[in-house]
């Protein structure tokens, strides 16, 4: 194994082993590491014919003390679990999916970056229906499989914003639809539009599917909204986190991590629907994720109505303050009080 630490992306690095396991007849094998990177699957399976698969993403970092810690595992397997019951699937339970992540640690160990890169040991769970039938219904057969692999930080660099532009010509995910699961299809329905904006320097920033008038999402993240509260005088009283409720969107770990930290920082906490105009009324934005736990705003164009919403070419300082909060239970720089972190001496 030879890693530069220094120069690793958010894109895949093969390690020694993935987990498997699999579900026949509602009878979930107990997790195995294997070397062998391919899954054979029936070329009539329902995961590949009707989109019947769901995954997850979570990191193991290496904290300041030398310890591993790995983030809110255990709300990644409950996600999954709700992703699988809304697919009809066989849910992979709760305990199985630990102990795939634990495993996949354990024996991919060489690869969990040291704590100064900055780089951690990304995990991606998959769970794909395996029965074979090509009548149009569930299959019940699954195979459950966490790929790990090592990843950079997502701001090289240091913290840093990006522009986003607002799209409603592609809906992601319709209201009463899959886009509160963490399903595949989700983010194919995605490209035709998020492509277009990378091509153009922008991060894609999502509407809903029914008027194209409120903020669901930011590319494949929540959206999140900083503004300052203040009194009928004008007078500066606060800050408030706003944050969009949708059931087309999925619920962020990260997100609901930051609201948590929000909370204790005397900031109000809000979630509710956001029309896209309100991004005049915010001071800062951005979009929240595993992948870049904050990623700030810089401006958000909407081509529609020729505006541009301008935040800066720095972070605000709200959400650079949450952004190192998180970053510090994540790498054990300050006492984990939530619990959210299972460490491994």
């Amino acid at each position: 194994m030879n890693i530069d630490w220094n120069k690793l992306t958010f894109h895949y690095t093969e390690t020694d082993y993935i987990v498997r396991a699999a579900c026949k007849n509602g009878v979930w094998e107990r997790p195995y590491a294997t070397r062998d990177k391919m899954i054979p699957i029936h070329a009539a399976a329902t995961g590949l014919h009707y989109g019947q698969e769901c995954f997850e993403g979570l990191k193991a970092f290496r904290g300041v003390d030398g310890k591993v810690r790995i983030f809110r595992m255990e709300e990644n397997a409950k996600r999954m679990y709700h992703s699988a019951e809304g697919l009809l699937m066989t849910p992979v339970p709760i305990e199985l999916f630990c102990e795939a992540i634990l495993l996949a640690l354990e024996k991919n160990i060489a690869f969990l970056p040291p704590y100064e890169t900055g780089a951690t040991l990304y995990f991606r769970p998959l769970l794909v229906a395996t029965t074979p039938d090509i009548s149009v219904g569930p299959g019940k057969d699954c195979e459950f499989v966490v790929i790990p692999t090592p990843i950079g930080p997502y701001f090289p660099n240091g913290f840093k914003g990006m522009p986003a532009i607002v799209n409603r010509t592609v809906d992601r995910a319709a209201s009463q639809g899959t886009g509160c699961w963490k399903v595949g299809g989700n983010y194919a329905a995605s490209f035709r539009a998020s492509e277009v904006a990378h091509a153009m320097g922008y991060e894609c920033m999502f509407t809903d599917a029914k008027t194209h008038k409120y903020i669901d999402e930011c590319t494949a993240s929540n959206f999140i909204g900083i503004k300052e509260i203040k009194s009928e005088r004008l007078e500066a009283k606060g800050w408030e986190y706003i944050t969009p409720r949708s059931n087309a969107i999925l619920p962020s770990i990260t997100n609901d991590s930051l609201m948590t930290l929000a909370r204790e920082m005397g900031i109000k906490v809000t979630r509710r629907r956001i029309r896209v105009d309100e991004l005049a009324d915010l001071q800062e934005a951005a979009a929240c994720g595993t992948a870049c736990v904050i990623s700030p705003l810089t401006k958000v164009v909407d081509p529609d109505n020729n505006i541009t919403y301008i935040f800066g070419d720095k972070p605000g300082h709200i959400l650079t303050k949450l952004y190192h909060a998180l970053q510090d239970i994540q790498y054990g720089r300050v006492e984990d009080k939530h619990g959210w972190c299972t460490i491994i001496e």
